[in-house]
């Protein structure tokens, strides 16, 4: 059941909505993580930052944009030298990583009421994800845990694949619902179904 804050609640509607033949290619999910937390490190403080990313949230996150790590509850990736992304399940993640992370090493900004994710999984997640972004999702170019910084026309996304056939997608809470439509509506050629 999705939250009653979620911007998304006027137009998920969760079932089947299929090809003729009843195929569907894809699931979408909002999956409403407790924590969000961007972390950012002053230049020559990459290395404390990683550190601290590895002592508070247990993720060995590789210093860059692209690289990453992705468990059943915890995620983080490099969008940028320096740049990170992690979610938790949990909430309190924020706090944990304010507490960890002095002034001097860099900022931690909690984006956990400010973003909506959004789940996309199934055989045709990559070629419905290409419609919106030019970027490769294959597999070998896009491993396991990795994520990128992207824009759709003027919506920025923030995605990490999280499965071998499954991203999860990071969108401003105020763009989220004309995102997940415009989702749904690429979805229609594969076949859909809402979680």
């Amino acid at each position: 059941m999705v939250d009653q804050l979620s911007p998304l609640a006027p137009v998920l509607r969760p079932g089947r909505h299929a090809l003729a033949d009843h195929s569907v290619g894809v699931t979408l999910t909002e999956t409403q993580p407790g924590s969000i937390v961007q972390l950012a490190a002053w230049r020559g403080e990459e290395g404390a930052l990683i550190a601290a990313i590895r002592e508070v949230a247990g993720l060995a996150l590789p210093d860059g944009a692209g690289g990453g790590v992705s468990t059943e509850a915890k995620a983080g990736f490099g969008f940028a030298p320096g740049k990170f992304l992690v979610v938790d399940q949990d909430e309190g993640l924020a706090a944990a990583f304010a507490k960890a992370v002095a002034p001097e090493t860099g900022t931690v900004t909690d984006l956990s009421h400010g973003r909506t994710a959004i789940r996309i999984a199934g055989p045709k997640a990559e070629w419905v994800l290409a419609k919106f972004f030019a970027t490769d999702f294959s597999l070998p170019a896009f491993p396991l845990g990795s994520g990128i910084s992207t824009v759709h026309h003027d919506i920025f996304a923030q995605i990490q694949r999280s499965g071998a056939d499954e991203f999860d997608v990071y969108v401003f809470r105020s763009f989220a619902r004309s995102f997940w439509k415009s989702l749904c509506h690429a979805s229609e050629e594969v076949g859909y179904e809402v979680l």
